[in-house]
């Protein structure tokens, strides 16, 4: 067969997309071109490789071969590429990175600086969700969230963790008290995940815990989505939550928010991950980004800077 590698890259997102228009849009050409490619390669290999119909795209058996050839394929050109660009010039190229709001303005954005003084061949694209992104479909390199991967594609390597404890401003505090007790929270305003609701079951330390109740149950005065908004309503005294210590810490230091009865509620540390796509996680390009980020983490960890005002 007589394979152009951009013809293969293409039906590779032909198939993660679904459709021919999609793949047409993020290429920004006709559709007729797309159509042309996906022609020449079924004629190239001599086989149908997608069954069309009004209700879509699906892959043929061959077209199932050929997505997993085409593939790695691709993985063992880029990483010749990249070995070989690396060599000479270091890590190069664009890292599209998923990540949550918050982690996105409070870690990767005060990191870039130094990151591209390290390396500065390199462009971050940053996706910013607190939803986890499908990564083959989204182009996404690296996705930076907490828990384990499920899916047997991905790879993931931990790069630090954090822990949760309730914060609430100093303005907030000046007008409504200073709890004392987690029995007065009843009687404050309380900020709540709508997206996550086991984040609204604070656990309780053990000489707190009473009458069997392990955990208090943050009901919500006001409920969010969204990391990013839920800092910032804390920051601005709509009321208490709890925030990740990693992020947080910086803004006590900096008088901005107040840490709240720390000898009350538990803080387990949590692992934050690097996830990766399994024919990706060897490019130099993704690990100098990963290297670089389990440094800043462990950094921010220590308290050693990257105060960030909201």
């Amino acid at each position: 067969m007589q394979l152009h590698l951009d013809d293969v890259a293409l039906f590779i997102r032909i198939a993660e997309l679904g459709t021919l228009s999609a793949a047409a849009r993020e290429r920004d050409v006709p559709v007729s071109q797309v159509t042309r490619t996906l022609t020449r390669l079924e004629a190239a290999a001599s086989v149908r490789l997608l069954h069309r119909s009004t209700h879509g795209l699906s892959l043929t058996d061959e077209g199932d071969t050929f997505l997993a050839y085409g593939r790695r394929l691709l993985e063992t050109t880029t990483e010749l590429t990249s070995e070989l660009t690396g060599k000479i010039s270091g890590p190069s190229g664009w890292v599209r990175i998923s990540v949550s709001p918050l982690m996105a303005g409070h870690v990767i954005a005060p990191s870039l600086n130094r990151l591209y003084d390290q390396y500065p061949a390199l462009h971050i694209d940053i996706n910013a969700d607190d939803r986890m992104a499908d990564m083959a479909r989204d182009g996404i390199d690296i996705a930076i969230r907490t828990g384990t991967p499920a899916s047997e594609t991905l790879v993931a390597r931990q790069i630090g963790d954090y822990s949760r404890s309730v914060y609430a401003s100093p303005a907030y505090l000046a007008r409504w008290g200073t709890p004392q007790h987690p029995d007065d929270l009843q009687q404050h305003r309380l900020l709540a995940n709508s997206a996550s609701p086991q984040l609204n079951h604070w656990p309780l330390t053990a000489t707190t815990t009473r009458r069997g109740v392990e955990e208090f149950r943050a009901e919500g005065h006001t409920r969010t989505d969204n990391s990013a908004v839920m800092m910032a309503l804390v920051l601005h005294g709509a009321g208490i939550a709890r925030l990740h210590d990693l992020i947080a810490r910086p803004l006590v230091r900096s008088g901005q928010l107040v840490p709240l009865l720390q000898a009350h509620f538990i803080s387990p540390p949590v692992p934050i991950y690097a996830v990766m796509l399994k024919e990706r996680h060897r490019l130099p390009k993704i690990r100098a980004c990963i290297d670089f980020w389990a440094a800043w983490l462990a950094e921010m960890d220590s308290g050693a800077g990257h105060a960030v005002a909201a």
